[in-house]
C-alpha cells in the first residue's frame, strides 16, 4: 500500500491529527477559556503543525485534502453556535441544523484547500532547493501569499464570510501593531508566513540541523520574528489625535431572551425593561450621559406597527435625561412609490416629532448595508430553506455603504449593525471624509443582537472582531448588544469596560473621539492584495519556464 493510498484510507491516524489541529485552531478566536495573550500562539503553532504535514505531501491534491480536513474541523468548531440559531430559535430539526453547520464548514474549508493546493503547485519548482534559505523563504512566502489571498476571497465572494480570518487571532500580541497599516488581511500574511517557516524548519532533516544548513533552515523563522518585533515598534506609533470634548455614553444591555423577543405578548415587558435601564440615574451627578445607545432591533416591530404611546415613552426618556438616544428598529417607508424595509438605527431627541418616528422620516438614520444571508435577505433559490425555519424579519432592502453620520456635540458617530463590523473595508469608508456626507467618524458604534446564539463563542468572537476595527481605524469602538458583549474599546483596540454576557445592565463610559487617518483607512486592502499578488505572480512566472524546459 502506497503512502498516498494509506492517507486516503478512512480512519488514518493522520486524519484524526488534522481534525484535532483544526479544532485547536478554532480556539484562537476568543472562545473564553484561554487568556488573550495565548491566542496568537495557539493560532500560529496549530497552523505550523498543519504546514508541517502539508509540506510532506506527495502532491498538491494530497496537500489540499489534508488542509480540507483541518478546515472542516476549524469551521465546524469555531462556528458551532450557528446550530443554536437554526435549531433552538429557527425551529430547524437538530439533525438538519447540525448538517447545515457541517455543510457550511465544508464550503468554507474549500478556500483553505484551494489556497494550499495552489501554494504547493506554485512551490513545486522550488522544492529542489528547500535545503537553501532562498528555497525555504520563497516557499513560505508563496504559502503565506496564497493563504492570505484566499482569506480575502472568502471574505468577499457571495457577500463574504470573513469570520475566523486568521488575522483576528492577532488583535493581541506581536503582530497587532501591523493592523493600522495593513488591516486584518495584512495580519494574516505574517501569521501564515510564520506558520510556514516553522513548518519548514520542522521538516529540515537531522543532517541539515547539524551542518551549515541549520542557520538557513531557521532563516524564515528569524524573518517572522523580525516581523513580530516590527509589530511591537508599530504598536507604539500613535495614529490618532483627540478630537473635541469627551462625551459620556450609556450602553444598554437588556438581555431579552431571544425566544421572547419577537413574541407580541412579551413586547411590553421587554420595552419596559429597556426604558427602565435607559432612564437609570447616573452614579454621580456630573456623569449624566450625553448619548444613550440601545441594541439592534430593541424595538422588534416595524415603526409604523407600534403604538405612538411607546414612542412617547422613548421621547420622555430623552427629555428627562437630556440626552440623544440611538436605538435599533426595523423601518418601513416608501421610496419612489415602492415599499422599502430596512434594518436600521435611528437617533432621537426630546424634540423629535412623533410623526417623523411613525413615518421613518427622522433626520438621523442609518440603514444596514451588509445584510445577513437568510436572516435578512433570501438568496435566489433558497426560499425553501427559509420556509423550513421560523426566523422573522427575513428580507430587507440595503442601505448605502457611506451614509450620513450622527452628530453628538463635538463628535461624529458612525453606526453599524450586527456583523457589519466584520467587513473592515466597508467600515473605513465611514472614517474617511466624504464630499456628500461631510467629515469622517470620530467614534465607531456597533449595535447587535446576538441572542440568536446563546452564551456561546459568538459573543467573544464578535468582541474580538470589533477590537480589530478599532485598531485598523484608530477610533474608539462602542458596542451595545442585547445579550453581550456590550463594551467600550479604545482607539488602540483595548477593552476599557465590558458587561458580563447574558446579564442585564448599563455601561456608562466617557469616550474621547479621535481623528487621523491610518494607512489602512487610506489604502484599504490595496497594499496587502498587491503584495500577495506580486509574489503569486512571481512564483507562477518562475514555475512556467522550469516546467516548459522539461
Amino acid at each position: 500500500m502506497t503512502k498516498a493510498t494509506h492517507f486516503w484510507r478512512v480512519g488514518s491516524p493522520l486524519v484524526a491529527i488534522l481534525l484535532a489541529l483544526g479544532a485547536i485552531h478554532a480556539l484562537s478566536f476568543a472562545p473564553g477559556p484561554l487568556p488573550p495573550w495565548a491566542l496568537p500562539f495557539v493560532q500560529i503553532f496549530s497552523l505550523a503543525f498543519l504546514a508541517h504535514h502539508t509540506f510532506r505531501s506527495s502532491s498538491a491534491r494530497q496537500a489540499a485534502f489534508k488542509v480540507y480536513l483541518f478546515g472542516i474541523s476549524n469551521f465546524a468548531v469555531g462556528l458551532y453556535w450557528l446550530f443554536i440559531s437554526m435549531h433552538e430559535h429557527g425551529g430547524l430539526a437538530a439533525p438538519l441544523a447540525g448538517a447545515a453547520v457541517l455543510l457550511l464548514a465544508a464550503a468554507m474549508a474549500i478556500y483553505y484547500a484551494l489556497a494550499v493546493g495552489l501554494a504547493w503547485w506554485l512551490s513545486e519548482g522550488h522544492r529542489h532547493a528547500l535545503s537553501s534559505y532562498r528555497g525555504q523563504l520563497m516557499t513560505a512566502t508563496i504559502w503565506a501569499s496564497s493563504w492570505t489571498f484566499f482569506e480575502w476571497l472568502r471574505g468577499t465572494l457571495f457577500t463574504g464570510l470573513p469570520w475566523l480570518n486568521i488575522g483576528y487571532a492577532h488583535v493581541e500580541g506581536l503582530l497587532a501593531g501591523w493592523a493600522p497599516v495593513v488591516g486584518v488581511y495584512g495580519l494574516a500574511w505574517p501569521a501564515a508566513f510564520a506558520a510556514a517557516a516553522i513548518g519548514l524548519f520542522a521538516n529540515s532533516n537531522a543532517k541539515d540541523r547539524e551542518d551549515e544548513n541549520s542557520a538557513k533552515s531557521a532563516m524564515g523563522v528569524g524573518i517572522a520574528v523580525v516581523a513580530g518585533l516590527a509589530g511591537i515598534i508599530l504598536s507604539h506609533v500613535t495614529w490618532w489625535q483627540p478630537h473635541g470634548s469627551p462625551i459620556i455614553v450609556r450602553l444598554v444591555q437588556g438581555n431579552t431572551p431571544q425566544s421572547m423577543k419577537f413574541n407580541p405578548q412579551y413586547l411590553q415587558q421587554s420595552q419596559m425593561d429597556y426604558l427602565q435601564l435607559a432612564s437609570l440615574a447616573p452614579r454621580e451627578p456630573d456623569s449624566a450621559p450625553d448619548l444613550i445607545v440601545l441594541p439592534e432591533t430593541v424595538i422588534p416591530l416595524l415603526q409604523d406597527r407600534i403604538s405612538p404611546d411607546l414612542w412617547k415613552q422613548w421621547l420622555s426618556v430623552a427629555r428627562q435625561s437630556q440626552a440623544t438616544l440611538i436605538l435599533g428598529v426595523p423601518l418601513h417607508d416608501q421610496t419612489d412609490g415602492r415599499d422599502r424595509y430596512t434594518n436600521s438605527a435611528i437617533a432621537l431627541t426630546a424634540d423629535t416629532p412623533i410623526d417623523a418616528l411613525m413615518s421613518a422620516q427622522v433626520a438621523d438614520r442609518y440603514d444596514k448595508h451588509h445584510l445577513v444571508p437568510f436572516g435578512e435577505f433570501i438568496p435566489t433559490g433558497f426560499h425553501w430553506f427559509v420556509k423550513a425555519m421560523h426566523i422573522p424579519l427575513g428580507d430587507f432592502d440595503r442601505g448605502q455603504v457611506r451614509q450620513a453620520l450622527f452628530t453628538i456635540d463635538d463628535q461624529t458617530i458612525a453606526p453599524d449593525i450586527c456583523y457589519e463590523d466584520v467587513f473592515g473595508e466597508e467600515i473605513i469608508e465611514s472614517v474617511k471624509p466624504s464630499a456628500d456626507h461631510g467629515p469622517g467618524a470620530t467614534i465607531l458604534l456597533n449595535i447587535s443582537n446576538l441572542g440568536w446564539f446563546g452564551d456561546s463563542w459568538a459573543l467573544r468572537q464578535h468582541l474580538q472582531i470589533s477590537r480589530m476595527r478599532a485598531l485598523e481605524t484608530a477610533r474608539p469602538m462602542l458596542r451595545s448588544t442585547n445579550t453581550g458583549m456590550t463594551a467600550a474599546i479604545d482607539p488602540n483596540g483595548k477593552v476599557r469596560a465590558v458587561l458580563e454576557p447574558m446579564s442585564k445592565g448599563v455601561l456608562d463610559v466617557e469616550v474621547q473621539g479621535a481623528t487621523g487617518l491610518t494607512p489602512y483607512v487610506r489604502w484599504g486592502n490595496t497594499l496587502i492584495l498587491g503584495w500577495t499578488l506580486f509574489w503569486l505572480g512571481a512564483a507562477f512566472a518562475r514555475r512556467r519556464p522550469e516546467h516548459e524546459m522539461k
